[in-house]
């Protein structure tokens, strides 16, 4: 297909140092022993210095159309449909990156865990993403740790400029003119590690054709920068539609946005639509329980689309509306398909805006910047539109635009004086010349001089802080903000006052509640105050109706909303923030400590009973006596006493003990608490769950996604829990817990604690959970520590020795290295990208495989060496997709050299395998190779 760039060269012979991380060998069976150094013979080409290209990965590195950037294996499997379509209509070639391999998630299909699922969770995703003919799949070998709504958390992790550099390199070799990624924001629920793959995917999208980001790439590897075409997410504010009409008919949250769609039922080249072929797909996510997904409609019309949002192009898109941008490779149009009437590809065409805000009445600059490449524009022209009632000047003519040349307009555009504070608009430019045309846009808002609005919650603050500094400003304001309120409870609610104008302000601003709620003050002034700057305008609300329903139970979805009605320079301006009331209750303390036997016993549990049956996540519950339950909290002493009382009728699987953890995957109950009321995420919490039974009979427990994780007897020493089953034949159950408060990364405030309770329902054998009710509820509360119910425990004082400040949390540091991965290795050597988004090894520090021999029960490796390092080999067998064997040696110079891997007892006859080789230069940097075994 015709291309807009051409790929380069491989990278030069002096690398940056970079040391890779080796985890260590992985077990896969009894072959995995030390290799043996062999008698070291002259190669017939053992005196080249040069690594072969055709069985290393020295060659030239794979060149891409589009790159997927997601977070974990999976996390992909919602758009093969869409990258099926585009390889069989225009023979798209689609990289993924997966940041981590997901060994922190559960697994449905054995007891593989850590390093051991993250190759389990790799080769599914080579397989599901193998039907949508997506072979390219680059592991970044960053750990997976449990789940958090924290992107902040997330980055601290991963490493911020370690995971950025990693993409950035990916996208400068591989070179993909579309970049697709996931939703970046921390909307309720979306993962934190969702949000940070995508904001890697963004920012490298921003700056990987900027030389001096990331330098050494350029002058010691050897590569070019590069910026891609076009950015899109994965996902779409608004209401879907089906059939295939599906890309027109979505009705937007937000109609400034571009959204394309790209139908599923359109068929495939077995005759099966893309919603089926993408549901294959996703079925072999065996670990992750989705091999039960139920079939998609065998009726084309009853599919749906794929929607991609676009968040930036440097090149000329299909407008949105228009025929082109119903078809299925709209969003690959003017970056690697050449839409109806529109200019060659390597034409660039955008609308650029000194910010997202103009002032009504104030006159704004706009340039609508034109490049050609390759062909030159003959007469070309702009013309920029904008709302009715909005003016409009300046002169598009670009004249003559030559062959890998440029010219620009620049136009005034002014907002009417009555125009809408708060309100996106598109500004528009439509390209022309000889050679065909195009589209771009930029969304701008209109702002009054002074906004009001609700003070963001912490990780919305810095997620559009983050958006503003990465050059996404359109991204801020896609979150609503929200604060919480305990039911009955009064708290402070602050408004925050900027001023957008060019002048000095004064004003005020107001609040209209909704019914139930209550300010002292609805109204006060603020200011003097001075262009760009913020000031907070503090205000106390009470909920005076305690009967009104509390989380997703009540308002809508579990919002409250009111405004926020700000005036100044006789301008006003509205936002429309939500209160959300989270459920309260005082826990009484006791004279005698509860006897945790799993038995409710007359006055044992004095707290008022608790509702734990709404749901919030996954299937209803068809009736109470399929899955409902309810609780009790108390105190005595320095403990937090816990009763709860499960109806079930059916059991979910019955695990062993060895296997408690992961407890989202069968029947058990969760305890999370927030010592202090004001948690970011959930790494300086308690979270504690029991399973009511185990293959031993007994219930068992541990912690999970807090500020330390693993079984109770390692993690909560002390913590004691008991179960009694119902004697009614359901699978309902008693459980009592008691929790030392020093168990907790904090000491307690006894008048703002948050806990929360959870129940997770399953009724299939197949480790997989159906239903999530608990106490405080709303999509992704488990991760929202702000969101957990006030537990006050009036009476108690902590001890006045315990730390107010949360202690360190332990996170999980246990990933899975490519360099023990040999189908990462093997794709290496293929598509002649390294390892783990790191650099190529040095050419006179590196290793690679001559010749595989197999001598009786052992394989027999001829290597070539120009420096030291550390070399991995397996021996892999590509058709059952699995490791026979494998060593790790430590070359120590340069030259040829034989070593020996030893086969399990039993193996018999490899020959017809590969010997892969994963090379460890020891200033860093990878080779990979393979040599068949003979």
């Amino acid at each position: 297909m015709a291309r807009r760039t051409t790929g380069q060269g491989r990278p030069g012979t002096e690398q940056g140092r970079r040391t890779l991380a080796v985890a260590g060998a992985l077990a896969l069976g009894a072959g995995m022993l030390a290799a043996g150094p062999a008698a070291a013979t002259d190669h017939p080409r053992a005196g080249r210095g040069t690594p072969p290209p055709a069985t290393t990965s020295a060659g030239d590195p794979v060149d891409l159309d589009v790159l997927f950037v997601g977070a974990h294996p999976d996390d992909e499997a919602s758009a093969l449909s869409t990258f099926g379509q585009w390889r069989q209509s225009d023979d798209v070639r689609t990289g993924v990156v997966t940041v981590t391999r997901g060994e922190g998630g559960g697994n449905a299909a054995g007891p593989e865990e850590g390093p051991e699922l993250g190759l389990l969770r790799e080769v599914e995703e080579r397989s599901a993403v193998g039907l949508a003919g997506v072979r390219d799949v680059f592991n970044l070998d960053d750990v997976d740790f449990y789940y958090t709504v924290s992107a902040p958390l997330t980055q601290q992790i991963w490493g911020e400029e370690d995971a950025l550099e990693k993409v950035v390199r990916l996208v400068r070799e591989t070179r993909p003119e579309v970049v697709v990624t996931m939703n970046p924001a921390p909307s309720p629920g979306n993962h934190g590690n969702h949000q940070e793959a995508a904001r890697l995917a963004l920012e490298a999208y921003q700056v990987a054709g900027d030389p001096s980001v990331f330098p050494e790439q350029l002058t010691q590897e050897g590569l070019e920068p590069f910026s891609p075409d076009r950015v899109l997410l994965n996902t779409v504010a608004g209401t879907r539609a089906t059939g295939p009409a599906c890309p027109q008919q979505v009705q937007l949250s937000d109609p400034t946005q571009t959204v394309y769609g790209v139908w599923s039922g359109a068929q495939a080249p077995d005759g099966r639509t893309w919603g089926q072929v993408e549901r294959a797909a996703q079925r072999q996510y065996v670990s992750q329980g989705w091999a039960t997904f139920p079939d998609v409609p065998a009726d084309p019309d009853a599919l749906g689309c794929d929607y991609l949002t676009q968040v930036d192009a440097r090149v000329p898109s299909a407008e949105p509306g228009t025929e082109a941008a119903s078809s299925p490779d709209a969003a690959l149009q003017g970056a690697l398909v050449r839409g109806p009437d529109a200019a060659p590809l390597g034409t660039g065409l955008t609308v650029q805006v000194p910010g997202l805000r103009v002032v009504p009445g104030e006159e704004t600059d706009v340039v609508v910047r034109a490049s050609a490449g390759r062909t030159a524009l003959g007469g070309a022209s702009v013309a920029l539109e904008a709302p009715d009632g909005w003016a409009v000047t300046g002169d598009g003519a670009l004249g003559d635009v030559a062959a890998d040349g440029s010219a620009q307009a620049t136009f005034t555009v002014t907002a009417p004086a009555d125009a809408r504070p708060g309100t996106r608009v598109r500004l528009a430019a439509e390209l022309s010349s000889d050679v065909g045309g195009g589209w771009a846009a930029q969304v701008v808002e209109t702002a009054a001089p002074v906004r009001g609005q609700l003070a963001p919650l912490d990780r919305v603050a810095e997620y559009e802080g983050w958006a503003r500094e990465v050059g996404f400003p359109e991204l801020q304001g896609t979150v609503r903000r929200v604060t919480t309120l305990p039911s009955g409870g009064t708290q402070q609610v602050d408004v925050v006052v900027t001023n957008d104008s060019t002048q000095e302000q004064s004003g005020t601003t107001a609040l209209g509640l909704p019914d139930g709620f209550s300010a002292e003050a609805t109204e006060q002034a603020f200011g003097p105050l001075a262009a760009g700057d913020s000031a907070t305008v503090p205000f106390t609300v009470t909920n005076t109706d305690d009967s009104l329903p509390t989380s997703n139970a009540g308002g809508e979805g579990g919002d409250h909303p009111f405004t926020v009605t700000t005036t100044a320079g006789g301008v006003t301006s509205t936002s429309t923030p939500a209160l959300e009331l989270v459920p309260t209750t005082d826990a009484p303390g006791t004279e005698a400590a509860a006897v945790v036997d799993g038995v409710e016993q007359a006055g044992e549990h004095p707290g008022e009973e608790l509702d734990l049956s709404r749901l919030w996540e996954g299937t209803p519950c068809e009736s109470a006596a399929d899955c409902s339950a309810t609780g009790k909290l108390s105190w005595h002493d320095d403990a937090l006493q816990v009763l709860v009382h499960v109806t079930d009728d059916v059991a979910g699987t019955v695990l062993p003990a060895a296997d408690c953890k992961r407890h989202w995957r069968t029947d058990s109950v969760e305890i999370a608490v927030d010592p202090r009321g004001d948690a970011e995420n959930t790494s300086t919490t308690f979270k504690a769950f029991v399973l009511p039974r185990t293959a031993e009979g007994g219930p068992c427990a541990g912690r999970d996604a807090d500020a330390r994780q693993g079984p109770a007897a390692r993690t909560a020493p002390g913590m004691e829990y008991a179960v009694t089953p119902d004697d009614d034949g359901t699978a309902g159950y008693t459980l009592e817990v008691t929790i030392p408060l020093g168990l907790l990364p904090a000491a307690v405030d006894p008048d703002e604690m948050a806990v929360d309770l959870f129940v997770y329902d399953s009724d299939t054998q197949d480790k997989t959970g159906q239903t999530r009710i608990g106490w405080s509820t709303w999509q992704g509360v488990q991760g929202d520590p702000y969101r957990w119910g006030v537990v006050r425990l009036p009476g108690y004082t902590p001890p006045a020795d315990r730390p107010a400040e949360p202690a360190e949390p332990v996170i999980p540091q246990t990933a899975l290295s490519s360099l023990e991965s040999p189908p990462s290795i093997a794709q290496a050597v293929r598509d002649d990208v390294p390892l783990a988004g790191g650099p190529a090894a040095p050419a006179g520090q590196s290793a690679w495989l001559r010749d595989a021999v197999q001598r009786r029960d052992a394989v027999v490796a001829t290597v070539r060496a120009t420096g030291p390092g550390r070399l991995h080999l397996w021996v892999w067998d590509p058709q059952a997709q699995a490791a026979v064997a494998g060593s790790v040696v430590d070359v120590e110079g340069s030259g040829p050299s034989r070593w020996w891997v030893t086969l399990p007892e039993g193996a018999g006859d490899v020959s017809g395998t590969r010997l892969l080789a994963a090379f460890e230069a020891e200033d860093g940097g990878t080779l990979s190779s393979v040599a068949p075994v003979r």
